[in-house]
């Protein structure tokens, strides 16, 4: 009768794929068990678990021979999908796979069964028709600088889109706009604008190896946020495929999904191909300027004031504060406040508009250079590094961000300082706002962090060792910076940037089953009370959670 009952269970969990789930709780039961009856459901556990592995390369099997014959049923024999497919078995998946993976702690996590690579939205209507048919995930890749890797890994059986081949970008100078392909990385978009015209230019942001489709949909600050806003503000329409495997465009997908993908992550809700942007003027001559600043050299009360002007500069002006680790004039180890700042005009514009602004700086034309808008970007370099995807070098990183409405005091950094310089120190960059972005009202895009946002900042620790002793040490610093800054920044709740995606401020289930309140605990933080209407379209345009991952929008009906 218990060999019965067990068989039958069995086959109901094998219908529901929940048999280890069996197995754990058969060891836990079995552990306050007689040794006879343990030894029954010892013999259990070992066909239970004979049947789990058969049964996972079974349906493994089964995906690797149907997915290629449906996707060959599903696309135009002119389209030649089967060329751009590529199964583990495949001597180029592993170069594939690798090519856009920026964040090397991730390089050895589970691959997917398949990677596609379309080149047309056949393609991808045929990706995600079979892959939701054979119960296969799908992750869509279009630079790899996801700060989590969510874009290329996952706990369950899934294939990676890699739009590497959607990367085209046509520029209208009729009407100042541009179409560009989500697999296009900024630094090809900023090249080819820069190729038809010298005086546009568009918002985002400074990475030039980071992929078009995942900075537009969260958002996408940058140098003239300040002046244009984000690069999810000037966003015209779109082409995307739904979770049906539908073409939509900004009409056909209606007002309330066109909101929820500029700026509340794309990959929630579908597979964003191409993006309308609408270009902004820039002139043909603008200034970066750098100013270092040690402790020493009185970099806290520098840093306290830059604080209380930032967001009040004029629109022109953006000033960052970079801080790093350096050595004071005893070559003892110390922190260096960068002051970085670019201004749409010239050295002789900035200079006496930053005596009037911030006169304590000292800015002076030795610290400056003129170079046009698209040069800013190639950091010295011929511009056409911009074209090079692979120029930047990958490294282990984590990050973090925050937001900071009040001035932190100068006890306060002086605290700062002191956590800063233990341990492996990473850099922290403060992104001041203002301008534009307080114009924009908190529920015109998901992206909430407008009027009141002082500045952003960015806890970011990068490394080049391997193992795990080095990942703990440079993970200790960013915790323990982040730990401390706690008093000084926003609160209910403690907000961040979707772009620097962070894992630890929460994340769903491997099933697919995350509430809404379990996923306020994230979501809130970076997106406020926008985080109800995502779900609630979550709801309308994907109600069975196709498009999930870690800390994708959960469905809310």
């Amino acid at each position: 009768m218990l060999i019965k009952s067990f068989n039958h269970l069995l086959q109901m969990q094998l219908r529901k794929a929940r048999l280890g789930v069996i197995v754990q709780l058969l060891y836990i039961s079995c552990g306050s068990r007689k040794e006879t009856s343990c030894s029954i459901m010892e013999s259990l556990l070992f066909f239970l678990e004979l049947s789990l592995l058969l049964y996972v390369s079974c349906a493994s099997q089964s995906s690797y021979s149907d997915f290629l014959p449906c996707l060959v049923s599903q696309s135009q024999p002119s389209s030649h999908i089967d060329q751009v497919v590529y199964s583990q078995d495949s001597s180029l998946y592993p170069s594939i796979i690798r090519s856009s993976i920026q964040n090397l702690r991730f390089i050895n996590s589970s691959g997917p069964q398949f990677v596609i690579t379309p080149r047309n939205e056949s393609h991808v209507q045929a990706t995600v028709i079979c892959s939701k048919k054979l119960g296969l995930g799908v992750r869509v890749r279009s630079g790899g600088h996801d700060y989590e890797g969510l874009s290329y890994k996952a706990a369950n059986p899934f294939v990676i889109i890699d739009l590497v081949d959607f990367r085209k970008v046509s520029v209208s100078l009729d009407d100042n706009t541009s179409w560009v392909e989500s697999g296009a990385t900024i630094g090809e978009l900023y090249y080819q604008i820069a190729n038809r015209s010298s005086t546009l230019g568009f918002p985002a942001g400074t990475c030039p190896t980071i992929g078009v489709g995942g900075h537009f949909t969260g958002g996408g600050h940058g140098q003239m946020s300040r002046k244009y806003g984000l690069s999810a503000d000037n966003v015209l329409d779109a082409i995307m495929v739904d979770a049906n495997g539908t073409v939509l465009d900004r009409e056909s997908m209606g007002e309330d999904l066109f909101w929820a993908i500029r700026g509340g992550g794309g990959a929630s809700f579908g597979v964003i191909l191409s993006w309308k942007i609408k270009l902004v003027p820039v002139p043909p001559v603008v200034t970066i300027c750098n100013v270092p600043k040690t402790l020493e050299q009185g970099a806290t009360k520098l840093a306290h004031s830059w604080q209380q002007i930032a967001h009040k500069f004029d629109k022109d002006i953006v000033m960052r504060v970079i801080i790093t680790l350096a050595n004071n004039t005893k070559g003892e180890k110390t922190v260096q406040t960068i002051f970085n700042s670019l201004y749409l005009g010239t050295i002789q514009q900035i200079i006496p508009l930053m005596n009037v602004s911030f006169p304590e700086l000292g800015l002076a034309a030795k610290d400056c250079h003129e170079m046009s808008w698209v040069q800013t970007f190639a950091e010295g370099e011929p511009v056409k590094v911009l074209m090079n995807r692979s120029h930047v070098i990958k490294g282990y990183f984590k990050g973090k961000s925050d937001y900071v409405n009040e001035p932190i005091p100068e006890s306060g950094l002086e605290g700062m300082w002191k956590v800063f310089l233990e341990g492996e120190a990473g850099v922290m960059i403060w992104d001041p706002y203002g301008g534009k972005m307080s114009e924009i009202t908190e529920d015109e895009t998901p992206f909430p962090h407008r009027a009141g946002v002082l500045y952003n900042i960015q806890y970011f620790s990068k490394w080049e060792e391997e193992g795990i002793e080095a990942e703990r040490k440079h993970l200790e610093w960013t915790n323990n910076i982040y730990k401390y800054m706690t008093p000084f920044v926003s609160k209910s709740p403690r907000r961040a940037y979707l772009n620097y995606k962070d894992i630890e401020l929460g994340r769903n289930n491997e099933n697919g089953n995350t509430s809404f309140l379990e996923a306020s605990v994230w979501g809130e933080r970076y997106f406020k009370n926008n985080f109800k209407r995502l779900a609630l379209i979550k709801g309308r345009v994907d109600p069975n959670n196709f498009f999930r991952d870690e800390q994708s929008i959960p469905p809310l009906r």
